[in-house]
């Protein structure tokens, strides 16, 4: 049936209008398929980016959002008193990054933890590069807080205390190579931190860095602080490491337990999971606890700040 001549008069008044329609719809679709293509590029990297940190392959993920990094930021900062907190953040998740990814195992724990404790140590100016860590799992926390102490401009010296029964020598002596370390800079000590005989090897130095990650029953903590306690050179940090963590409420209660009683450690705060405390200088006459935690030692006689030691200049 022919069209009216109305029909045919608002088709042509029309013409335009579906011209430009048709014109959106082309225009849509490239849009579309523009989008899909956009879509397909990002999801690429973000796939390879989950890779190499999610929690694909490993026990947790090591992706870190920015208000995640600045919340530590801040935290380092009360501790540290360190307003650039967060760039020295930043160049420890690099250091995670790197060390994970050429090492055999993972550092032990949630990437905030983990940053915490590798950007915060050297921040606090621990008065020499002498570092002791009881317990190391695979040795790679290890070997990113001596490159940590070099940053800061101390020379390293590095003991390593573990029964070595989640890992192998040769793993954690990898790891440590791996990291850069100098072996004739460190010592790898096999024994539990309780035992007499590794106490008595130990215990040949004082050491401006402590890290407590070993055995975390509460018991063994306190007797790891008492440890601790106549090894830390005047000035020394020791991290608790897992003081706030759920999973291990013994370390927490031996720390609060241990800090109430008369010590020379100074609680300094909390970064993640880790608590920081710094060793004061001892005075002319102090009575340190016993290794076995039931009497007092012999007096000890030392003032003033700590020796300079083996600092170098501090790297621009």
């Amino acid at each position: 049936m022919p069209r009216s001549w109305v029909q045919q008069i608002t088709a042509r008044a029309l013409s335009p209008v579906h011209k430009e329609v048709l014109d959106l719809r082309t225009e849509v679709e490239q849009l579309r398929a523009e989008l899909q293509s956009l879509r397909r590029q990002t999801q690429a990297p973000g796939y390879a980016v989950d890779l190499l940190l999610g929690a694909q392959g490993r026990r947790s993920t090591r992706l870190i959002s920015e208000s995640r990094l600045r919340e530590l930021a801040a935290q380092v900062s009360r501790v540290a008193l360190a307003p650039d907190a967060y760039g020295h953040l930043v160049q420890a998740y690099r250091t995670l990054f790197e060390l994970e990814l050429r090492g055999v195992g993972r550092m032990a724990g949630a990437p905030g933890n983990v940053l915490g404790k590798l950007a915060t140590t050297p921040l606090l100016d621990p008065p020499n590069g002498e570092i002791l860590e009881i317990g190391t799992l695979f040795g790679m926390f290890a070997g990113g807080m001596a490159r940590q102490i070099s940053r800061a401009g101390l020379g390293y010296g590095l003991t390593v205390v573990d029964p070595l029964e989640a890992s192998t020598e040769l793993v954690v002596r990898e790891n440590l190579a791996l990291a850069g370390v100098d072996p004739s800079r460190m010592r790898l000590i096999r024994g539990r931190s309780s035992d007499r005989g590794v106490q008595a090897e130990v215990a040949d130095r004082e050491y401006g860095v402590i890290i407590l990650d070993g055995d975390h029953s509460a018991a063994a903590v306190a007797a790891d602080l008492r440890f601790a306690e106549r090894i830390a050179a005047p000035g020394g940090i020791v991290l608790l490491d897992d003081y706030t963590d759920r999973n291990w409420p013994g370390v927490q209660e031996a720390g609060d337990s241990y800090l109430t009683g008369d010590t020379r450690f100074e609680f300094l705060g909390v970064v993640a999971t880790t608590a920081f405390l710094r060793a004061q200088p001892i005075p002319a006459v102090i009575t340190l606890p016993k290794e076995d935690g039931t009497g007092l030692s012999a007096a000890r006689s030392r003032t003033g700040p700590a020796p300079a030691g083996n600092r170098l200049p501090r790297p621009r």
